[in-house]
């Protein structure tokens, strides 16, 4: 398959990578790696709307600030890769019109709960990152990996494993990490780039966030509700809202951490962690999915309504 994927990439004349929405820095160190190995012929497509962008800590990355959005993209693409998307209810409507349309469609991913939606799927579900995936293929292939694709490479290793200390990590993905030290990045630089450069509008919006939080079931249930209105008292965007589940999770007593997001009236955004158990098992009574730790989901129901039905199920598993 990995064989197969190179080849397509090699023969296709426009390809276009597509990121998730609310992108993080696994999808975008990702798609920058592949864009970096592929070259001209390859666009990245942010899922973002004209206003909107990719979280400001990450604009040290190569192609973000020349890439599409949503309303400068053009069904002009043969081929698709998806990187880091575990479902398809990821790509938006209008992008899902480009991928459908597509004469190839690849699908490199982690997630465990991914079932392959492409023509061509390379799921690695017990992988730290999708760009340890990507490396991995390129490393079987005998690609040569720049400076540049390396850098963006540790990006997203670096950030999916909260810097190295979730238990996706194992001597493999350090050995990874190592190696792309020797080819030149520069590791306490970009951990400095992505943890050490929050706006002060960031932090304190988050530490309202947190001092908000709300407990349940003698405390192994944290979390906490954000409405439209708490967003614009701070005028803190959905990047923002970035660490805070981890902020919670690492509460002693706390077993699930949620971090509950109004996107509108009757829609809820949901970001799951968990300490030892599987959260992905309620995050797909929700239609979401993810990994063991970390998962999340969209409840169609206003904020209090979906806090109602997330507590209920996750008791089940107290």
């Amino acid at each position: 398959m990995i064989k197969k994927i190179f080849e397509l990439i090699e023969s296709a004349k426009k390809i276009l990578i597509i990121t998730h929405v609310n992108p993080d820095g696994d999808t975008l160190g990702s798609a920058c790696a592949i864009k970096s190995y592929i070259g001209e012929k390859a666009d990245i497509l942010l899922q973002v709307s004209k206003g909107k962008s990719y979280p400001e800590i990450y604009s040290f990355l190569p192609y973000l600030s020349e890439a599409k959005t949503l309303d400068s993209v053009h069904n002009i693409y043969d081929t698709v890769i998806c990187i880091d998307i575990a479902s398809i209810d990821r790509i938006v409507e209008n992008a899902r019109e480009i991928f459908n349309s597509a004469r190839v469609t690849i699908n490199i991913d982690h997630h465990k709960t991914n079932k392959g939606f492409a023509q061509y799927n390379h799921i690695l579900g017990a992988l730290s990152s999708a760009g340890e995936v990507f490396y991995e293929m390129l490393e079987s292939q005998n690609k040569q990996i720049t400076l540049e694709m390396a850098n963006c490479l540790y990006v997203s290793i670096l950030t999916d494993t909260g810097c190295f200390k979730y238990e996706t990590v194992t001597p493999r993905t350090l050995e990874i990490a190592a190696k792309l030290a020797k080819i030149g990045v520069n590791t306490s630089n970009i951990a400095r780039q992505c943890y050490d450069l929050k706006s002060k509008t960031m932090v304190m919006f988050q530490s309202f966030c947190v001092s908000n939080t709300q407990f349940s079931n003698d405390d192994k249930i944290a979390y906490t509700l954000i409405s439209n209105e708490i967003m614009q008292k701070f005028g803190a965007k959905d990047e923002h809202t970035e660490g805070i589940c981890e902020i919670l999770r690492s509460i002693k007593p706390v077993e699930f951490a949620f971090v509950l997001k109004q996107t509108d009236e009757n829609f809820t955004k949901v970001s799951m962690r968990s300490k030892e158990k599987d959260v992905t098992l309620v995050a797909k009574k929700f239609g979401g999915g993810g990994h063991t730790r970390a998962a999340g989901c969209t409840i169609r129901k206003s904020l209090e309504s979906a806090l109602e039905n997330l507590l209920e199920e996750t008791k089940k598993y107290i």
